[in-house]
């Protein structure tokens, strides 16, 4: 283990105190936390669980396999990455460098999705651009069974990702690699219902404002872009294309742009709406295409 006062014995608890001070002097965010999501992902146990196994003493294997745990963690990275998965919509998420880590405001999304179709719906047809670990398109299949679901990625490690998401979950979703500013569309991928993309929405210039966890780990492919602006375009150009009449596009934005958003959407003549998330933040544009005619 790394250096500093060694406890006489191994246990949980005596694990859970020593290396939550061993964080904290990383100035790591959120010290216990970590610690006890690296314990209990090693113990395989629930968190929760920690707290009625006080005095089982930790293996030797338990904590050779901890140490490399902690010294990534007190590295900053994120624990999603150490441990490889993460919970979204109420699936197992398998997560690496090559995808980013989904967010609390991702989840609010598809919950935004599903509430404005219910099971007793029409099925839909569906393209997620920018799906990287595939989660988005997950959560929608595995609610909506009888969706038609695509998803597209420029990333080929990222669509690898999402494929094993897909496999282990045993759901069908059709992936594709296309590049969003230079599409390449199979010919099926028309008409669609809903169009869904949380695209890098950070302008470049502004990485220096990104906590560092997430800067120097999560993929700049999926963050950050020098023009933001033409990303939206981009998106709105493919979806008058391939949305049906009265498809719907939802989209994830910095909470920084609703004004930029707005006058996006106004000067292509869209009807939108500008959605706040949980904080009350502006994150999510719900817009309808309405051809003209």
């Amino acid at each position: 283990m790394p250096n500093k006062e060694i406890p006489a014995e191994w246990t949980v608890l005596s694990m859970l105190e020593w290396g939550t001070n061993y964080l904290k002097e990383k100035s790591v965010n959120t010290p216990r936390l970590s610690l006890e999501w690296l314990l209990s992902h090693v113990l395989e146990c629930k968190r929760l669980d920690l707290y009625l196994k006080f005095d089982r003493p930790l293996t030797g294997d338990e904590l050779a396999a901890l140490k490399p745990l902690l010294l990534r963690r007190g590295k900053h990275e994120p624990l999603q990455y150490i441990t490889g998965s993460t919970n979204f919509f109420g699936l197992e998420i398998q997560v690496n460098s090559d995808v980013l880590i989904p967010r609390p405001e991702t989840e609010q999304l598809v919950e935004i999705i599903l509430e404005d179709n219910p099971l007793n719906v029409t099925p839909k047809k569906v393209l997620d651009i920018g799906t990287g670990s595939g989660c988005i398109a997950l959560a929608l299949k595995a609610n909506r069974s009888t969706w038609q679901v695509y998803a597209s990625d420029i990333s080929e490690a990222a669509l690898n990702t999402a494929q094993l998401n897909a496999t282990n979950m045993k759901l069908e979703i059709n992936f594709f690699k296309s590049d969003l500013l230079r599409p390449a569309f199979p010919s099926e991928i028309d008409a669609l219902d809903i169009i869904v993309s949380n695209p890098p929405y950070i302008e470049s210039n502004e990485s220096n404002e990104i906590d560092a966890e997430v800067k120097n780990y999560e993929p700049a492919l999926a963050l950050f872009h020098d023009n933001v602006a033409s990303v939206y375009e981009a998106i709105i150009r493919l979806a008058e294309k391939k949305l049906k009449q009265n498809g719907i596009l939802y989209l994830e934005i910095n909470q920084k742009h609703g004004e930029l958003m707005k006058r996006i959407f106004d000067a292509k003549g869209w009807d939108f709406q500008l959605l706040n998330d949980y904080n009350g933040h502006p994150r999510m544009l719900k817009c309808t295409y309405i051809k003209s005619t």
